[in-house]
């Protein structure tokens, strides 16, 4: 395995992959063939490299959809999701005439008794092995998963969506799996909301399916383990996903066109170059969650110390000079390509700070905070906001400027909401604004209108960037779990959770300790936690954060889908689009 993938999430995926698929092909010698549909693909690209399937003797990789050459002499795997789509060309490739000797069939999950009797009448001469797996989720990364799904948050929050039941049992279904995989049997608890029901009706499924899954399987009978599952719904905490961040990962994302985790550049010759940002990039693990102001002093430190061993000049470090350096001396270019490729990144995240973004950023955190930069009360939260009204920002700027306004009063008067939709030009758009009420976030209030606000930790002792004051809500959350303070009327039980939830030896997550190795905090509990419609790069920060500062307990977070401050702006918008064409939840993975 590849040095970034040594710990957590997509190791752990990828010994079960190991332990199973790779377990049954090793008994015999043959080389094999593996045929994967776009889902297991993801999976699999998450978890491990051609290499490593090389290794294993597996020679060829196919997609299950795409016309293949019949192979007859050898042996395929099919790693596919249970569905009808999956298995409907499954069949085909054994009817009329079988392109292979014979299958060994793995499913992500469950398969529905009508799919796999229909391919045992179809193809049972053929098939030697038939697997479910249950791992229906995406190791993004060592403590963050994803069920692969941004649909999901049409489907749950879109007034004329008919599949929002469906949906939030698949995406339980896929909660059940990440347990099983790393064999914890959680109490559940839930944010309890009186707008919104959506938390509460996945923790029921989520601990009915879990119960039932560990009654069913007698291999993996057990009892609840130290471990606690926390969901919560995306309206918890409308700030953090529509701030400004400037941490490296979370700024990257946000201004930056970042792909399918692939950042593209151009090089001084003008070619366009790509680069996978992911936890095989060491450098990038090792950078992702430091400030900006932080990376931008590293890096060139580091290019700089590269180049005196290399008895270069000193001098301003810059793009152009890596490409000189790299031509005359071969030998390292290897070694200066990572460096070259987050110089260019964070040089990239600076631009954009330089010119728009660092004077968006007071406003933004005196508006979410609600005190400045020597903690004083914002009074008049209008007198903030103005200036980023009157400037030449993006439409999408004042949008997110003008959200965050709302946010700090818990909802606005349709008299001033009418006037920031003639200010920002956007009559025909205001769904970016109005359509947060479908998340149950206030948008629209009376001067009698009442809301409290949630208590939040003081943090104010801690060493902060004045342009980045604001903490997410969940780390709160996740503190406070840890400690086991979280309020119970607030977080009711769905079901028991163990007795280390109830105080005994409890760390403070603000206490400091020395981070310890991944293998010694999985001698602890574990908590996880799901946000229902997105998480942002910040919460994920997060976690990991509070992993580090507490050795006691290992934060796990995840989402239907990761989300930027752009494509959550977008989803809201789409919310109110009809009518309202969804993706059927069984073909999720091929769509």
């Amino acid at each position: 395995m590849a040095a970034g993938l040594d710990h957590g999430l997509r190791r752990t995926v990828w010994n079960r992959i190991k332990d199973t698929i790779i377990a049954d092909c090793k008994k015999s010698e043959v080389w094999k063939i593996l045929i994967l549909d776009p889902f297991t693909t993801k999976l699999l690209t998450s978890c491990c490299k051609m290499s490593d399937l090389m290794e294993e003797r597996i020679t060829i990789v196919e997609d299950l959809f795409k016309s293949r050459e019949p192979v007859p002499e050898m042996k395929a795997i099919y790693f596919m999701s249970p569905t009808s789509k999956c298995v409907d060309a499954f069949i085909a490739d054994f009817k009329p005439k079988p392109k292979y000797k014979s299958a060994c069939v793995y499913f992500t999950d469950y398969c529905p008794n009508d799919l796999f009797n229909n391919m045992k009448a179809c193809c049972a001469k053929y098939i030697r092995i038939c697997k479910e797996m249950n791992i229906s989720f995406l190791p993004q990364e060592a403590q963050v998963f994803t069920c692969d799904d941004p649909g999901a948050f049409q489907r749950i929050y879109s007034p004329r969506s008919q599949d929002k039941r469906k949906t939030l049992e698949k995406l339980a279904d896929q909660l059940v799996t990440l347990c099983a995989t790393l064999n914890e049997f959680p109490g559940v608890r839930y944010k309890k909301d009186s707008n919104m029901v959506n938390a509460k009706t996945l923790a029921e499924l989520v601990d009915n399916k879990l119960s039932r899954h560990y009654e069913l399987d007698e291999s993996e009978k057990k009892e609840k383990t130290q471990a606690q599952l926390l969901i919560l719904e995306r309206g918890f905490d409308p700030v953090s996903p529509i701030l400004h961040e400037l941490t490296y990962q979370a700024m990257a994302y946000d201004l930056i066109d970042i792909q399918n985790d692939t950042y593209k550049y151009k090089s001084k010759d003008g070619s366009e170059k790509h680069a996978l940002l992911n936890e095989d990039d060491m450098l990038w693990v090792k950078l992702r969650h430091k400030h900006i102001a932080e990376v931008s002093e590293q890096i060139p430190k580091m290019v700089k110390e590269i180049s005196a061993s290399k008895k270069q000049p000193d001098g301003k470090i810059t793009i152009n000079n890596l490409a000189q350096m790299m031509k005359k001396m071969p030998a390292f270019r290897k070694q200066l390509t990572e460096k070259t490729v987050h110089l260019q990144l964070a040089e990239d995240c600076m631009k954009h700070f330089s010119n728009n973004v660092e004077k968006l950023c007071k406003a933004e955190q005196d508006l979410a905070v609600g005190s400045d930069v020597d903690g004083t009360k914002v009074k008049d939260p209008m007198r903030t906001l103005l200036p980023v009204l009157l400037n030449p920002f993006s439409k999408h700027d004042k949008i997110r400027a003008v959200l965050l306004y709302i946010f700090s009063l818990n909802g606005t008067t349709d008299e001033n909401l009418n006037k920031f939709i003639q200010h920002v030009k956007i009559d025909d758009e205001q769904e970016f604004i109005l359509n947060w009420k479908e998340l149950g976030v206030p948008i629209i209030t009376s001067p009698s209108f009442f809301s409290r606000k949630p208590s939040r930790r003081d943090r104010n002792q801690g060493e902060t960037y004045n342009l980045s004051r604001w903490t997410p809500v969940i780390k709160d959350v996740m503190e406070d779990a840890v400690e086991s303070k979280l309020d119970i009327r607030e977080w009711p039980h769905q079901s028991e959770c163990p007795a280390a939830w109830n105080g005994s030896g409890a760390v403070s997550a603000r206490q400091r300790n020395k981070p310890s190795s991944q293998d010694d905090r999985r001698t602890g509990s574990r908590l996880i936690i799901f946000v229902i419609g997105g998480i942002t790069y910040s919460e994920m920060r997060s976690a990991y954060e509070v992993t580090q500062a507490v050795k006691s307990c290992e934060v796990i977070i995840g989402s239907s889908h990761i989300l930027t401050p752009t494509s959550l702006l977008e989803d809201i918008k789409a919310l109110s689009k009809g009518p309202m064409e969804f993706f059927t939840i069984d073909e999720r993975s091929n769509a």
